[in-house]
């Protein structure tokens, strides 16, 4: 045999070897994401957001949810007022008092006015109620403004801790149970504007524009897909719905719930939203708090949605692995 064909022989045999090395490393990329912890069942249920779908709770500007997750129960976000999810709450039934955990979206007063009035009154019954709070970097950075500190969070801080509870930080994502992921901090890799521009954040470099960069999310890694829980999306539904993909790997988007702040936004904005929030297969949409009534219908339309899978959410619907989004009958 020539050298001439050994370099042959040796050149046909390296094409199966490196195809089967990509095979194989391709295989190793979706086993190593197809072995990430999966939940078994899911409920979310909303306990703030603007509309009431029939004769029970409060509607107000915020939100609020209940994540009830392979019988882990975490609340996210606590509403406009006080006193409001502690008593939709008891409206609907629903028992708060054995909730550890907290999730503080971002730190804007629509979301966090509840903590304390829950975390107090939950006490009565368990002390460890509410006791740990996960948030984002920056939750805490002074929002100074003309009429004073504008972030409350850094005054709740200390009244929140002198109850016993602590505050657990996040620079970056983490599992929180098997499964239940929070996001951090959201990389912007899209320009989307979803919030007012009108704030300022005091940073190492001085005031800048304040885009609410502690905005962060939680995602659930179920087996019919990804369900995405946001506060008010400011980082951008598709930057958000792109880094739980970047994490989790191409799954599919079952679920959206809660709010897109998408409400002001123009036509040229939802389609362009709808467009890229085809490319994740987004199956389902309830829409609560700042995503806004025309957005919504919009988003339902462009996504090829329809009334059940769509929907506005009110106080007391919910989405579960179970029933899909189940609302009052004021947005069906």
């Amino acid at each position: 045999m020539t050298r001439k064909t050994i370099i042959a022989w040796g050149s046909w045999i390296s094409i199966p070897i490196t195809v089967l090395a990509l095979a194989f490393g391709f295989l190793g990329k979706a086993e190593a994401q197809s072995s990430r912890p999966q939940v078994q069942g899911f409920k979310v249920t909303i306990l703030s957001t603007m509309l009431v779908g029939d004769t029970n709770g409060i509607g107000e500007w915020g939100f609020a949810a209940l994540l009830d997750v392979d019988g882990h129960k975490i609340l996210i976000d606590t509403g406009a007022h006080p006193d409001t999810v502690i008593r939709n709450a008891h409206d609907l039934h629903v028992d708060l008092s054995g909730v550890q955990e907290l999730i503080l979206t971002h730190n804007h007063w629509d979301h966090v006015s509840g903590v304390l009035t829950l975390r107090r009154e939950l006490m009565k019954e368990n002390r460890n109620a509410l006791s740990v709070i996960h948030a984002s970097e920056d939750i805490f950075s002074s929002r100074p403004s003309e009429n004073g500190e504008r972030n409350q969070m850094i005054a709740l801080r200390k009244e929140y801790e002198a109850t016993g509870g602590r505050f657990v930080v996040h620079s970056s994502g983490a599992e929180l149970i098997p499964g239940v992921w929070f996001t951090g901090p959201i990389p912007r890799i899209y320009p989307e504007h979803n919030w007012t521009s009108s704030g300022k954040i005091l940073t190492a470099s001085g005031l800048v524009e304040d885009n609410i960069p502690e905005d962060s999310s939680v995602v659930l890694n179920s087996s019919k897909g990804l369900v995405i829980i946001t506060g008010c999306g400011h980082a951008g539904i598709v930057n958000i719905a792109t880094y739980a993909e970047k994490h989790f790997g191409n799954r599919p988007i079952y679920g959206v719930v809660g709010g897109l702040h998408l409400f002001a936004s123009t036509d040229e904005v939802l389609a362009w939203t709808a467009s890229k929030l085809r490319e994740f297969q987004t199956a389902n949409l309830l829409a609560a708090h700042c995503t806004g009534v025309e957005a919504t219908f919009r988003l339902r339309e462009e996504l090829g949605l329809n009334r059940k899978t769509a929907v506005i959410a009110t106080v007391g619907s919910s989405f579960s692995s179970a029933s899909g989004i189940e609302v009052g009958p004021l947005a069906k």
